[in-house]
């Protein structure tokens, strides 16, 4: 398999300012964290007042691979599991929150959590992301 440059043409579903139904998640860094807040409508639900399971799994997936993309190390999704704790509601707002956890040679472990405004956390991510050089 040949390498490929990773190149922002700011359309990512998750992040991208230029995707007119993406999430448009704005992280920030903050004490070694990457964070955002994000309230999700009605067009992201499964069952009535809960968001997809798979748009959960997105978000927590950009908290990781997004922190080290903005930290100067672009990388991809090699492995990620995600525990669901409770549902995640729609019209409330969450905060999502990735973290370095690890590092071995060009794969970095990483963490994220989706969390209620109480600190309720409804799910939780792990990922190994692999560094492009």
């Amino acid at each position: 398999m040949s390498e490929q440059k990773i190149i922002d043409d700011h359309y990512c579903f998750a992040c991208g300012a230029e995707n007119p139904v993406g999430l448009h998640l704005h992280f920030t860094e903050q004490d070694g964290q990457f964070v955002t807040k994000k309230t999700l409508p009605r067009e992201y639900q499964s069952y009535q007042g809960v968001v997809h399971g798979g748009i959960v799994t997105t978000m927590l997936d950009e908290a990781m691979g997004g922190y080290l993309c903005e930290i100067g190390e672009p990388a991809v999704t090699a492995r990620l599991d995600v525990r669901y704790r409770h549902p995640t509601p729609v019209g409330e707002e969450l905060t999502i929150t990735g973290w370095i956890a690890g590092r071995r040679a060009n794969f970095v472990e990483m963490k994220a959590t989706v969390a209620l405004a109480d600190g309720t956390v409804t799910a939780e991510g792990t990922a190994k992301m692999a560094v492009m050089e």
